[in-house]
């Protein structure tokens, strides 16, 4: 399948989730904005946890998910100021 470039607004604060699924194999590339962090949060509520987290720098930062995970997956972002952001989605 082929890369989608997408682009979505952001705001400051909290975390945004941009991408999500159960049960699905994909790929978030990210480059900017400097600054922001961006991570895979699993499951809901008291049972969730975070995986792959990594701060923005203007260099490619991978975020994957994988089928194998047995639990909701939602990839997420935190922005310092309200923001249009663009990244890439790979369906693998």
């Amino acid at each position: 399948m082929a890369e989608v470039v997408r682009t979505k607004f952001v705001r400051a604060g909290s975390w945004t989730t941009l991408e999500y699924g159960w049960n699905v194999s994909f790929t978030c590339r990210f480059r900017d904005p400097a600054g922001a962090q961006v991570k895979v949060r699993y499951g809901y509520g008291w049972f969730s946890w975070d995986s792959q987290k990594k701060t923005l720098d203007g260099k490619d930062k991978n975020i994957s998910v994988g089928k194998a995970s047995v639990a909701y997956a939602r990839v997420q972002m935190k922005v310092q100021r309200d923001e249009q952001v663009t990244y890439v989605y790979i369906p693998t």
